[in-house]
């Protein structure tokens, strides 16, 4: 098993992309097997397809290998780096170029969200990056992709793509990536907007818990966080047109280990004025100590990128067979 995945390096980690990946991530390191692989990159590549200021894409991507490396990725059992020290990724999608289908890209829901009715002022970058997100899969030759619902057509378009490279050039090159669908991933919303994903591009700090605040921040937005009047029920069907209250619930269960419906037997009956510090202390006591050690990496930033270079060379080690490969299928001498 080959495990791929990765994350776009802009503004700060949250609890949503915690409960929601990386703590998946986490897992799936954590039960490898002799021969298993899981490689974990940093998409600054595409984060390029809007404009970056330089120095903050450059320091987010420190920061976000911090962050990853805090919440529990070992990059001495998994391949941490960021895409751009591997040119295996571009090279190979400048190659799938001539395989994908410009009415493949125009289907993508991602492209025609992004774009909106600006169209012909979106980038060439933002039309084109579901080719580069499938070479970042089959240059590692991935046989599984963790890839959340909004995710499950580029995976698609991957296998797509592999299924016509292989057919039209006549090798058995690239196998189709199996997506991971964590059955159990909870979706966290904000905590301002119950309808809403919690999100690093929301302009209010206080819609979302950053896996960098303080102890005192985490409490204050919780105690701050939007609800209703109600008492809380006994069952999750109760709370189907209660969203800001039926999130605070999801974020309790995800944080405990425990079910919804396991929660609301606790507190079936009670207000959110005795539910909100029992939600607070239980978040700073999880988050606390990933915060710290979040804090501790970034004293030493140059520990940090010396990881991800560490990384980058295993990945670039590992993709280097497979990019030659797409090379000769395709006849570009090398030699």
């Amino acid at each position: 098993m080959r495990i791929v995945s990765g994350i776009q390096t802009t503004g700060n980690l949250h609890l949503g992309n915690y409960l929601g990946a990386i703590r998946q991530w986490v897992a799936m390191q954590d039960t490898l097997q002799p021969g298993d692989d899981c490689l974990f990159f940093l998409a600054d590549l595409h984060a390029l397809t809007v404009h970056q200021d330089p120095k903050a894409l450059a320091a987010a991507t420190i920061e976000l290998a911090a962050t990853l490396m805090a919440a529990g990725i070992d990059t001495d059992r998994s391949i941490l780096f960021n895409q751009a020290r591997v040119p295996a990724h571009s090279e190979l999608s400048w190659i799938l170029g001539g395989t994908a289908r410009v009415g493949w890209l125009n289907r993508m829901t991602q492209w025609k969200d992004k774009a909106g009715k600006n169209r012909e002022g979106a980038s060439v970058g933002l039309f084109t990056y579901p080719v580069l997100q499938a070479a970042d899969v089959l240059v590692y030759q991935a046989t599984h992709v963790p890839v959340g619902e909004d995710q499950k057509q580029h995976l698609e378009l991957a296998r797509d793509i592999a299924t016509k490279f292989n057919t039209d050039f006549g090798v058995e090159l690239f196998p189709l990536p199996e997506p991971i669908i964590p059955a159990e991933a909870p979706r966290i919303m904000s905590l301002r907007d119950g309808s809403a994903k919690m999100s690093k591009s929301d302009p209010s700090d206080m819609s979302r818990i950053n896996l960098i605040d303080d102890d005192d921040a985490i409490a204050s937005k919780i105690r701050k966080a939007k609800t209703d009047p109600e008492p809380l029920p006994d069952t999750m069907d109760a709370l189907a047109d209660r969203a800001e209250a039926r999130n605070l619930v999801t974020i309790y269960a995800a944080l405990d280990g425990r079910t919804r419906d396991a929660v609301l037997s606790e507190f079936a009956g009670q207000g959110f004025g005795a539910f909100k510090p029992r939600l607070a202390d239980l978040a700073v006591a999880k988050l606390g100590p990933i915060r710290d050690r979040l804090t501790r990496l970034l004293d030493d930033r140059a520990e940090v990128a010396a990881r991800l270079r560490k990384g980058a060379d295993k990945a670039q080690a590992l993709a280097a067979p497979t990019l030659r490969a797409a090379q000769d299928a395709v006849g570009l001498q090398v030699d």
